[in-house]
């Protein structure tokens, strides 16, 4: 029971953080001019700027409500390919390390809400056996 825990204080620590980061961003591309320009100078379309952002609270609300383990990992997934996506697209456009490090550092973030996420539902199915 105590390394169940353990699991779940990883699990709230790594989701909270990476949702605070994926809602302040949505939020930054959406509110803050120098976030859109950074859309702007990569090519964005601005629909696809603003569908992102949507995309990210209502994957941050699956990450952190009770649904099905199935919708948990389509949200981990477009979280994936989110982040990846940044970093081509900084790279794409000849940008520096500082620019897509941001990127990287979520991704390892989201990395940890997924192996404490998959090893909290192993330890709740043993647990409940």
């Amino acid at each position: 029971m105590r390394d169940l825990k353990g699991i779940s204080v990883g699990y709230w620590v790594t989701h909270g953080l990476f949702s605070l980061w994926m809602l302040f961003t949505a939020y930054a591309e959406v509110a803050i001019a120098p976030a859109r320009a950074e859309f702007v100078q990569m090519g964005i379309p601005d629909y696809l700027r603003v569908e992102l952002s949507i995309a990210k609270v209502i994957g941050v609300l699956v990450l952190l409500l009770p649904v099905s383990p199935r919708l948990k990992e389509w949200a981990y997934a477009g979280f994936a390919i989110n982040l990846v996506s940044a970093v081509v697209a900084h790279l794409a456009i000849g940008e520096g390390a500082a620019k897509y490090m941001w990127a990287v550092v979520a991704a390892l973030l989201l990395a940890a809400c997924y192996f404490f996420w998959r090893k909290r539902e192993v330890r709740t199915y043993e647990v409940g056996k």
